[in-house]
């Protein structure tokens, strides 16, 4: 086995396709429904949000959809992305275990999200969209998405979680350097947003509600469309750059196949970059790795979730979605990983979870962060507080191979860097950052409002 730290590949070896995994799966998903008639919507109903190109690669039955080459030569600009033997971890945490992670951090926003703004961006300033509004948690997907209007001159709007605008004002900043307009979300710019400011003024918000005002606001104008930086099947089509890359650089590293592979989940879409290709050689019998999802216990839509059509946003403007819900109005508590607090699952991975496919499991925030000072004192890399999750489950892994002399390899994405995420770190060393026990009964009162189509 070669001795190498950082796997590299060339600039030719970005992958020329994204993967679609639907046409390899056992079963097929369940359709989305119009709230209204209960059918399954077809694309005159979604036309109004997005792009034709989009809606088709939402449904296409191909297993692989060519990258364009204007997408292509944004993509170069910081892929393909390197794939790094974590060595010191591995010392620090004395196991046997050999570590990787794919690093996303080093794309011009600070994580994996460009790689799927940059094509929305494209498809729509293609199709004549003046205008994308969209929503963001943490602030990673608003920034990729006014970095990837910038790079097709699209005005860029943007609702941002009220608690993480707080929190984390020069990611505000990073996307207006980049030409886009931020709110506070919920905000008086919109119907959805003035009425739950009625109700509670002092809302921290939720992706929710960010995605109804983001939502309503595309909806009111011919040129404007909207963009979603998670859940839907064309934006984990997009993140699969991250997987096909990660199996070239497997390969030159030296190993055969991962034993275990793990990635944070909100919406799921760089969990599902990294895993799906993966899974592809593992269904062709080539590998067998266990696959693991690691969620907030914040926010535990896969472990403690329904399985169940729902809306995918507060205020009911969505199409109805089969996927592992807390209850489209559940509103989580405002942890550190603003960008995992989702009531919903991609519908694609919630119905990969019911086939048995991966497993799911969820962490509490100071175990987390505690896993990623650990990185970060050993790796160098501050990592966002969402893959700090996967990091958590990566530590308690390779501590359980020092205990059992078992020298699995352990693949994860680091899909982005913490340094807009200082305080965050700032409550975690002096003390203060608290564990939120997310009661039972918030859960169920939620669930008992779900739209009840299944």
């Amino acid at each position: 086995m070669t001795e190498r730290t950082k796997i590299i590949l060339d600039e030719s070896e970005i992958p020329a396709q994204w993967y679609n995994v639907i046409p390899d799966l056992p079963a097929p998903p369940p359709p989305v429904l119009h709230p209204g008639t209960l059918q399954p919507v077809g694309p005159d109903d979604l036309a109004p949000l997005f792009p034709m190109e989009l809606i088709g690669q939402e449904v296409t039955g191909d297993s692989y959809v060519a990258i364009p080459g204007e997408v292509m030569d944004v993509y170069r600009l910081w892929r393909p992305t390197p794939l790094y033997r974590a060595r010191r971890l591995e010392r620090a945490l004395h196991t046997p275990a050999r570590i990787y992670y794919k690093y996303e951090g080093v794309s011009p926003a600070g994580s994996h999200k460009p790689n799927t703004a940059v094509p929305q961006a494209f498809y729509n300033s293609r199709e004549g969209t003046k205008r994308l509004t969209t929503e963001t948690g943490a602030g990673q997907w608003g920034s990729a998405l006014a970095f990837a209007c910038a790079q097709f001159a699209l005005d860029c709007e943007i609702w941002m979680v009220r608690a993480s605008y707080d929190q984390k004002p020069h990611r505000r900043t990073l996307m207006e350097t980049w030409g886009a307009t931020v709110h506070a979300s919920p905000s008086r710019a919109t119907t959805a947003g003035a009425k739950v400011l009625a109700e509670q003024p002092d809302s921290p918000g939720s992706l929710g509600i960010a995605i109804s005002e983001a939502v309503e606001a595309a909806g009111g104008s011919a040129d404007t469309r909207y963009a979603l930086g998670s859940v839907l099947n064309h934006v984990l089509l997009h993140q699969t750059v991250i997987g096909e890359e990660a199996l070239k650089q497997f390969s030159q590293a030296g190993e055969a196949a991962p034993d275990l592979i793990v990635g944070c989940t909100g919406g799921g879409s760089n969990f599902a970059g990294l895993f799906l290709p993966f899974l592809r050689e593992k269904l062709a019998g080539r590998g067998s790795p266990v696959i693991r999802a690691v969620e907030p216990s914040a926010c535990p839509s896969f472990t403690r979730g329904r399985y169940a059509y729902d809306f995918g946003d507060t205020a009911g403007f969505t199409p109805l979605l089969k996927m592992h819900t807390l209850g489209h109005e559940f509103i989580p508590d405002p942890v550190h990983a603003g960008g995992l607090r989702y009531h919903g699952m991609s519908p694609l991975l919630s119905h990969m979870y019911e086939l048995g496919l991966f497993e799911a499991v969820a962490k509490p925030q100071r175990e987390c962060f505690a896993a990623a000072v650990t990185f970060a004192r050993s790796e160098g890399i501050l990592p966002a507080p969402e893959p700090s999750h996967a990091l958590a489950a990566v530590v308690e892994e390779a501590k359980r191979c020092a205990e059992s002399g078992e020298e699995k390899v352990i693949l994860t994405a680091l899909c982005g860097h913490g340094y807009f995420d200082m305080t965050a770190y700032e409550r975690y060393l002096s003390g203060e950052m608290t564990d939120f026990e997310l009661p039972q009964d918030r859960i169920d009162a939620a669930l008992a409002r779900l739209p009840g189509a299944g």
